[in-house]
């Protein structure tokens, strides 16, 4: 009877797994703008700040911040990751190759850009869901107002706040969080 109990046990944990395994950022595995498979885990022991971008949007002149702030502080301790998206009055409507040829022609982007994804509505992908959901990051919840939008991870994989996508990215918060590590959520 033991026997049965634990297996029934056992059997429920199997079916409950899946529903609690993406506890952190590093659970995830996003797809490059070039189509390769980027482990999030791989970014362990560096601030990380998730933001979704658009090519043809009034904040697009904020990659050339991003490429800066990604040169003075990018590297072994901070980095940026672009998600492209064309959730905003169609204002990403290029392919993954068009977007590549635009970052890197027009801003000189080196930091990693990822395949175009859908940040907000039924189609969410699964790390924005994670970004956006207190049920699933433990910290808050949030929705994307708009394209870059900034989401700010700490060297541990937990999610710390995010920026509003007018907060520019060499602003006393950004720097501030990388540098002090001081961060005040604005509501």
């Amino acid at each position: 009877m033991k026997k049965h109990i634990l297996t029934a046990v056992a059997l429920m944990l199997v079916g409950i797994a899946p529903l609690t395994a993406q506890k952190s950022f590093y659970d995830f595995t996003v797809q490059t703008i070039d189509g390769q498979q980027f482990k999030l885990s791989d970014l362990k022991g560096k601030k990380v700040m998730v933001v979704n971008t658009a090519s043809k949007c009034g904040f697009t002149p904020q990659y050339a911040d991003l490429e800066l702030l990604n040169t003075a502080y990018g590297g072994d301790k901070f980095v940026i990751i672009a998600f492209p998206e064309n959730n905003f009055m169609n204002q990403e409507p290029g392919t993954n190759e068009e977007i590549k040829a635009f970052c890197t022609s027009k801003y000189n982007v080196t930091f990693p850009l990822m395949a175009k994804i859908s940040v907000k509505g039924a189609d969410m992908h699964p790390l924005y869901q994670w970004l956006t959901q207190k049920s699933k990051n433990g910290v808050l919840d949030s929705e994307v107002q708009w394209n870059f939008q900034k989401y700010l991870i700490d060297e541990n994989g937990k999610l710390v706040g995010y920026l509003k996508p007018s907060v520019k990215p060499l602003s006393d918060p950004v720097i501030l969080w990388i540098t002090k590590n001081q961060f005040t959520q604005d509501k």
